[in-house]
């Protein structure tokens, strides 16, 4: 896809979350959801998603994160999330996204997908979220933020990490997060998607232990019924 359909793309997209609410580091409420759709669930922690998206490795249960390394709410869930990580069950695969739905998030969601194609973001994830809301360094200029990552000494350079940016790799994620988050119907974030079929965030869920609690719930069931 041309630069120019990209950016058409990514208009089309940020016009229509516009009209159904404003897009920032807020908790998603689903409301590119039909109405009717979410209606018929009351009062449950979660969303069904009207047509349920497909997932990376269908043999294994995915637990999808939308974030913005910008978000003090994410900031905020990252111990949570982390914490869940580290114990969860083998049958779940656990990965994130970080579409641009807004155009000053671009440098963030360029930073994860290089450091993802590098294989450093181990290295550098959460750190840079500290670097952010601990440090108070907005990390917004891409050459500032390669000169950084080189700091880390993860075994790349400022000019390396500048490339990979820029690369067709990178490009092709920022696309594919895009589409991810369309499907998903996420208007803000952190907002996690078990399985392609269910949606839950901080509103629905009460907090961060209520969306821990569905992803464990929604996860068990699917995988009691795979």
């Amino acid at each position: 896809m041309s630069n120019n359909n990209q950016g058409l793309s990514r208009r089309r997209f940020m016009t229509r979350v516009a009209a159904v609410g404003a897009v920032g580091s807020v908790s998603s409420l689903g409301a590119m959801v039909p109405v009717s759709n979410v209606l018929a669930q009351g009062a449950l922690p979660y969303e069904t998603l009207e047509s349920p998206m497909p997932t990376r490795d269908e043999s294994r249960v995915e637990v999808l994160e939308f974030f913005w390394f910008g978000c003090p709410h994410c900031y905020a869930f990252e111990p949570a999330i982390n914490k869940w990580k580290a114990g969860k069950p083998d049958y779940v695969n656990f990965v994130r996204e970080a579409p641009p739905l807004n155009p000053s998030w671009e440098t963030h969601s360029r930073t994860f997908y290089a450091a993802e194609a590098l294989g450093i973001t181990d290295g550098m994830f959460d750190q840079l979220f500290d670097r952010i809301h601990k440090e108070r360094k907005p990390m917004r200029d891409p050459k500032k933020v390669a000169k950084w990552i080189a700091s880390l000494d993860l075994g790349v350079s400022a000019d390396e990490f500048s490339k990979a940016m820029k690369s067709m790799a990178v490009e092709t994620a920022l696309k594919r997060s895009m589409g991810r988050a369309r499907q998903a119907g996420i208007t803000g974030v952190p907002s996690i998607i078990i399985n392609g079929k269910y949606r839950t965030g901080n509103t629905l869920a009460g907090g961060h232990q209520g969306i821990i609690n569905v992803i464990n719930e929604r996860a068990a069931n699917e995988h009691a019924n795979s």
